[in-house]
């Protein structure tokens, strides 16, 4: 059994017990989510798409922690003109 779920811009495939990494959110630690933007949902045979959400499906999930994900760092460099711009971030998750 898996289904498809969207939670802000992004779409994960779920199944049960999987620990994803999504956008920062503003439910507190351990607190217990219903996931409603169900798009897709398969057990079996029996596979639903919906027309974009199914209505009667939800997903129960609970907010593990929340976290910074890796340090990207970008360097911008320009040949010839002795100049170098280094930045980063690390995205909430």
């Amino acid at each position: 059994m898996y289904a498809v779920v969207q939670i802000g811009k992004d779409q994960f495939k779920v199944t049960e017990g999987d620990l994803i990494n999504v956008d920062l959110m503003k439910e507190e630690n351990g607190k217990k989510i219903s996931l409603d933007n169900v798009l897709l949902y398969a057990k079996g045979s029996d596979i639903r798409v919906g027309q974009p959400t199914l209505s009667d499906v939800k997903v129960e999930a609970e907010v593990d922690k929340q976290t910074l994900g890796e340090k990207v760092v970008t360097l911008k460099y320009r040949r010839r003109k002795d100049s170098a711009t280094k930045t980063g971030h690390r995205k909430k998750l």
